[in-house]
């Protein structure tokens, strides 16, 4: 969830090293920020059925191996860094006259295209483990994390020049509002989404069958992406000025290789290594935010398999699930903005989201016990809030630990921590089930499917703790007098 703000900034980051690219932004407005932010509600709309349904699917469904499923989602993140490079990319090299919207247009086309393709690949590989063909099963295993690495190469060429693009269009007044309301629009998605696979599926309650389920999940994602593609077109289509049509610079006024239009913050690999070496709390706050990350999003590839194998939930209900967890983080979002980070201040209200994740968590375990599904709904409600909170007051850390002569550079650091701590969440997580499934068998604990859930959900809970320990140690003041000493030098050098 907080990746977006990493995305944003390692957009930033291409643009500082670009100074032949000029862009004068014009103001967004409050209906071009809102067409602009159905995109990444799409986004959030895909996020959900990746993670949510198909994952769902492959465990209960398919009877995958959990480290198989964790593994090829955490694909999607593994290859986060080719968001440098296609934000360097669109930053120096234009397209049909921009550099922004075809990218765009091609990356939403690819993945629109793997999503598809994802479904009878998926199904093909649960097949072959059915039958008990192991060679074929480790070939189709490898092609299935293969589709969902290329899935992420298209979601980063895709989403770094749109997020280029709204740093593009709009100024440093206007552009927190812009990115609050893009944040909360991918939350949205996440909602929607989720509703509508309550919706469209509902008539599959109870079906385990793959020749029933292929194509009603291949004829629900065609629909999907259909509406992506045409959503796409309405938020970006007019968005970008075309090279051409951009004005000259007045006689007198500086051209585009003038110093007078190139960052300040365009440092050299090395002299950027010394600047994020240089403060112990750097590591200290990548290590919160590896922590916090995996607080949150441990749970993600089984929670819907613990609907449906402790609670007895359907496909349709345990959809719902994702649906009242991002209602909950939308209302902490806009909580914690409007009143609680203004009253309690940013490091005690990070320290209290991760206080209510730990305690959501420890909720989440103990609701297993009793089974009933309006418990649990009540429980991720309040794992949303909680999460919604911490959030917010963690992205305003994540700006004041960032040093502003090198906001992309540092961002970028940060944005790293969130997508190698989702791509390890989906890994352990699944890994965990089956260890705790191993455990269960060798010990005989029984045949309840509860042991293995409560196993990951405790560990998740031992990590919320150390979240809250790297926070205690996080000195904003201090980062600033390292970092500031740090680029003094590195400018005197750069000057000498």
């Amino acid at each position: 969830m907080l990746q977006l703000q990493g995305q944003c900034s390692k957009s930033v980051a291409g643009t500082a090293l670009a100074p032949q690219l000029v862009v004068q932004p014009r103001e967004l407005g409050l209906t071009s920020t809102l067409r602009l932010g159905l995109f990444q509600g799409c986004l959030g709309c895909l996020a959900v059925i990746f993670a949510g349904l198909l994952n769902r699917v492959m465990l209960t469904e398919l009877h995958f191996p959990g480290l198989l499923v964790g593994g090829a989602l955490a694909f999607e993140q593994f290859v986060a860094p080719t968001r440098v490079v296609f934000g360097q990319i669109s930053d120096v090299h234009p397209w049909m006259g921009r550099h922004r919207v075809p990218y765009i247009w091609l990356g939403t086309a690819l993945f629109c295209g793997l999503a598809l393709l994802s479904i009878p690949l998926i199904f093909h590989v649960g097949h072959l483990l059915a039958v008990g063909a192991t060679s074929a099963f480790v070939f189709g295993a490898a092609a299935l994390c293969g589709l969902f690495a290329l899935y992420g190469v298209a979601i980063s060429l895709a989403t770094t020049p749109y997020l280029a693009l709204v740093i593009d269009r709009t100024s440093e007044v206007e552009r927190p509002r812009a990115v609050g309301l893009i944040w909360c629009l991918l939350t949205v998605g996440i909602v929607v989404g989720a509703i509508s696979i309550g919706i469209s599926l509902k008539g599959l309650d109870g079906v385990s069958d793959p020749a029933v389920l292929q194509p009603v999940l291949l004829g629900f994602m065609a629909k999907v992406v259909g509406a992506v593609l045409v959503l796409t077109l309405v938020a970006t289509v007019g968005m970008e000025t075309p090279i051409r049509r951009q004005s000259q610079p007045a006689q007198g006024s500086p051209g585009p290789s003038s110093p007078q239009l190139q960052r300040q913050d365009a440092f050299t690999l090395r002299q950027a290594w010394t600047l994020i070496t240089s403060s112990g709390q750097v590591l200290i706050f990548f290590s919160f935010l590896v922590l916090f990350t995996l607080a949150l999003f441990l749970q993600d590839p089984i929670l819907e398999s613990y609907g449906a194998q402790v609670f007895g939930m359907s496909i349709a209900s345990t959809a719902t699930l994702n649906a009242i967890w991002g209602m909950g983080t939308l209302v902490g979002l806009l909580v914690a903005g409007a009143w609680v980070v203004p009253a309690l201040g940013k490091l005690a209200t990070a320290r209290l989201g991760c206080q209510l994740i730990l305690a959501s968590l420890l909720l989440l375990v103990l609701v297993g016990l009793c089974g009933r599904v309006s418990a649990l709904q009540l429980v991720m409600a309040l794992f949303g809030l909680a999460a919604g909170i911490a959030t917010n007051s963690a992205l305003v850390l994540m700006l004041d630990l960032t040093l502003p002569q090198a906001a992309g550079t540092f961002v970028g650091v940060w944005g790293l921590a969130q997508a190698l701590s989702r791509a390890m969440g989906k890994v352990f997580g699944g890994a965990l089930l089956d260890l705790g499934q191993g455990l269960q068998q060798a010990m005989a604990w029984g045949d309840s499917a509860y042991p293995p859930f409560a196993l990951v959900l405790l560990v998740e809970c031992g990590i919320a703790v150390a979240a809250l320990f790297a926070l205690s140690r996080v000195n904003v003041h201090q980062f600033r007098e390292d970092t500031g000493r740090s680029l003094s030098k590195v400018l005197a050098l750069e000057l000498g």
